[in-house]
């Protein structure tokens, strides 16, 4: 059965779509069958992980979307009362990756956003809306079917609207990317307030039987928290700089003594001994990846992870060279860990539950 895993943070630029795809195809080098699902209206996964840089990808991309189903496309039937059902995307293999596989974003998703929150008020509008709340869950599910898909990764956009609260809730698992600043520590403490009323939302769609009953059935919620990742700071001598190491402390901080104890309260945490078994400390940090540098141009450039990038990709010679594949080296193990953890993690919980 797949499992869903949301990146989710309110607070844009925080690298979700970078972790996304970089974490999607570690999981891919292991053996996993990932679907990276777009979920953003600006699209920068598809344009990641399609190539938008040349003129030569962006008629590419447009061939794509000429005869390629997307998110917008396929969640249509229900949306737009077509008389047809909701069937599996026909997801996009990305290049250089077997195993990895790309659910286009679309940048009309939005307008689904209105229509989606009357449903999700449930109230008298239910009967008329009732197929909408769990139709990208459907989606979802019969897409992970037909590519016998083993996660799907949700990159989703930095906003508090109708659509996340529904992605999320259909979420199996969720992340929240953060940077080292003051800003990530407001989101989280703002998370702290969303997300119990979201959980509880969703509990509340979960047990009406107009909604369990319809052509889209909303799901039981089995969402838990993995964990943080914290990025994009600076290195100097080996350690992060006095100043990011001030605010990594304190988004650990507040994951731990605030976010934390609300999400357990409201049964959003894997079990205590989960994390401290699979070497995750009381700050619930999955990762610490620095920041990226030139890598991150040429990942997109080539659409490739930062640490699969080759040499003739980075075009450097002699000491340059000698550092930029130790940098990549360090990224590789960066998320090499994070992958395993995320599949002991699921594996251990999916059969503990």
């Amino acid at each position: 059965m797949v499992q869903k895993i949301a990146l989710f943070n309110h607070k844009g630029g925080v690298s979700k779509t970078t972790t996304t795809f970089n974490l999607g195809w570690m999981l891919a080098e292991k053996g996993k069958r990932v679907i990276l699902a777009d979920t953003d209206p600006q699209c920068n996964l598809t344009g990641m992980a399609l190539g938008e840089g040349t003129e030569e990808g962006e008629e590419r991309i447009e061939q794509i979307y000429n005869t390629k189903s997307n998110i917008k496309t396929g969640l249509a039937p229900a949306f737009e009362s077509q008389p047809k059902a909701i069937e599996a995307i026909d997801c996009i293999p990305i290049e250089g990756r077997d195993g990895l596989f790309l659910l286009p974003g679309n940048v009309g998703f939005a307008e689904y956003e209105v229509t989606l929150g009357l449903a999700q008020e449930l109230s008298g509008s239910i009967q008329t809306l009732k197929n909408l709340p769990g139709s990208i869950n459907y989606l979802f599910e019969r897409t992970a079917e037909k590519f016998e898909a083993d996660y799907i990764l949700i990159d989703m956009s930095p906003s508090l609207g109708a659509i996340n609260q529904n992605l999320l809730m259909i979420s199996d698992f969720f992340m929240v990317p953060t940077t080292a600043d003051f800003f990530s520590v407001m989101a989280i403490d703002s998370l702290s307030k969303v997300l119990p009323k979201w959980y509880r939302w969703a509990k509340s769609a979960s047990a009406l039987p107009i909604l369990r009953d319809a052509d889209y059935p909303f799901p039981d919620v089995t969402l838990r928290f993995l964990g943080t990742i914290i990025q994009n700071y600076r290195i100097k001598n080996g350690k992060e700089t006095r100043a990011f190491q001030k605010w990594i402390q304190k988004i650990e901080e507040t994951v731990s003594c605030k976010l934390v104890p609300i999400l357990q309260t409201n049964n959003m945490t894997l079990p205590k001994g989960a994390y401290k078994y699979k070497g995750i400390q009381d700050t619930f940090t999955l990762a610490k990846i620095p920041d990226f540098n030139s890598l991150i141009a040429l990942s997109q450039e080539y659409q490739t992870p930062v640490y699969a990038l080759t040499a003739d990709h980075v075009n450097l010679t002699g000491r340059l060279l000698e550092q930029n594949l130790n940098k990549q080296k360090e990224f590789r193990l960066f998320f090499s860990n994070l992958a395993d953890q995320v599949i002991e993690l699921t594996a251990a919980y999916a059969v503990s539950h």
